[in-house]
């Protein structure tokens, strides 16, 4: 009897060579990524977070906010034209931008740290690539069916029915791309004002640009681009090697535990034999299952967005095996090199690195707080004439001029009286030499042409002082008193 030894492990190879092939073949026929739907813990608590941010989204544009008269009562809105940004009752003026900038700061500071914390979480719960993308996959998912009836459906004629579906369907994404698009403009105008003029048809021309615009910019990078934002437009991705984290909770194999890789019956022989099996089956549901189309088990991808569904995939599987979960699961890479080695895994989400920048992001947001709380509903400004310095009247005496503004941010009018310190000299304001405070309007300005007058010149800081007699508050402003 002749026996005949088969290398199983080239077997295996083969197999999974051939898995590989069949899902590199379903893959080159459509030009995106066809994900298949799954549920589970991770995927419950994205769906959740999709309603909180559509609805904050969606509604916060009609919101209101009583700011006293002369000013916008919506809530959050990007004056553009006035140069004023609100949100609720923070007003920012171009004046302002430095608070902009903290603000900035402040969310990349946190980014980073949610980095250091969990990897790329924002990217594969909250950023709105995401969150519309998987409103479009819900939607294709529940006209054209899951990932297998739509692979299937692609290497098959097009037929009546299936271009119906179709038809269907980009008529479904067109309408919330237009709702996405209309509400985006909201928040650069008055919404109901704007969905009164939409309902009696007197819409400007530069409203509907920009809403076909964003419409179109929806409609594209949802609906198609997809995972092309996340692995190429998005510099997000580039930056992981930079600041990638080995202690970070990211998503992970467990290789020590998975491999070698077989069939549950053929792991289920060894195992009575003693022998050692690995928990994976190679059923490739975790690679189906990614948005991004990427093989988690090949090991940390820069592609990857952090978003837990081959978690839920992974675990279905085991719990129907009889198996522990957390096969793949959110890991540090170095609790799995513990792993390899036999070590107890060891959480370390309190390091130096994440408390320097927690400190960090709170010292920022607490300095934002005082300045936003001690802002000035009003501002002086003061411009020395060039051309000439100065002017040497006939009794010896000398003067200079200026150009002094004053600015109005609140939304009553407010009456400065100007004065100055530093220099022994008198002080005249063009057009009100009666010595009655100055009238600025609310949500605006006021040009002076001041001139000092000194007998006794000397070069000097002189400062200019500008009391609100409305509410106490005393503006200043530094400039020089030339005496040549």
């Amino acid at each position: 009897m002749t026996v005949i030894e088969i290398d199983h492990s080239r077997t295996r190879a083969k197999a999974g060579a051939a898995r590989a092939d069949t899902r590199k073949r379903a893959a080159m026929a459509t030009s995106r990524v066809v994900p298949q739907a799954v549920s589970g813990r991770i995927r419950r608590i994205k769906w959740a977070i999709l309603v909180l941010t559509l609805s904050i989204y969606y509604v916060t544009p009609f919101l209101r906010w009583d700011r006293g008269p002369n000013a916008p009562d919506q809530a959050v809105l990007l004056d553009f034209a006035h140069g004023r940004l609100y949100a609720f009752f923070i007003e920012i003026w171009p004046q302002d931008l430095y608070l902009v900038t903290g603000l900035l700061i402040l969310a990349s500071v946190i980014l980073i740290l949610a980095n250091a914390l969990a990897g790329r979480v924002w990217c594969g719960f909250a950023c709105p690539q995401t969150v519309w993308t998987d409103l479009f996959l819900l939607v294709e998912r529940l006209i054209e069916g899951d990932r297998r009836e739509r692979l299937k459906d692609m290497n098959t004629p097009l037929t009546a029915a299936r271009a119906l579906r179709i038809g269907i369907k980009h008529s479904a994404w067109l309408l919330i791309s237009l709702m996405t698009g209309g509400t985006l403009i909201f928040y650069f105008t008055d919404a109901p004002g704007l969905v009164r003029a939409f309902a009696g048809g007197d819409v400007s021309a530069t409203a509907l640009t920009w809403i076909a615009v964003f419409t179109g910019t929806t409609y594209g990078l949802a609906g198609f681009a997809r995972e092309q934002v996340c692995t190429f437009m998005c510099p997000w991705p580039r930056l992981q090697g930079a600041i990638w984290d080995p202690e970070a909770f990211t998503v992970n194999y467990r290789d020590y535990r998975g491999e070698q890789r077989m069939s549950a019956k053929k792991a289920t022989e060894l195992r009575a034999r003693g022998e050692a099996a690995g928990d994976c089956v190679d059923c490739g549901l975790c690679v189906n299952v990614c948005p991004i189309g990427i093989d988690i088990r090949e090991g940390p991808n820069f592609a990857c967005i952090n978003c837990g569904l081959c978690v839920d995939a992974c675990d279905s599987v085991m719990t129907r095996l009889d198996r522990p979960r957390g096969l793949i699961d959110y890991e540090s890479w170095r609790n799995i090199e513990r792993g390899h080695r036999g070590e107890a895994r060891v959480s370390r989400l309190l390091r130096p690195k994440t408390i320097a920048l927690t400190v960090v992001s709170v010292g920022l947001a607490a300095g934002l707080v005082g300045l936003l709380a001690t802002k000035a509903t009003g501002a002086i400004a003061v411009l020395h004439d060039r051309d000439p310095l100065a002017v040497t009247l006939s009794d010896g005496s000398v003067r200079n001029a200026y150009t002094v503004k004053l600015l109005n941010k609140a939304n009553v009018a407010h009456h400065y009286t100007l004065a100055i310190k530093g220099i022994d000299a008198s002080l005249s304001i063009v057009g009100h030499d009666d010595g009655t405070p100055i009238t600025v309007e609310p949500d605006g300005s006021e040009s002076l042409r001041v001139t000092l007058t000194s007998a006794s010149p000397k070069d000097a800081d002189v400062v200019f002082t500008a009391r609100d007699e409305t509410g106490g508050t005393v503006l200043s402003t530094s400039d020089r008193f030339v005496a040549r």
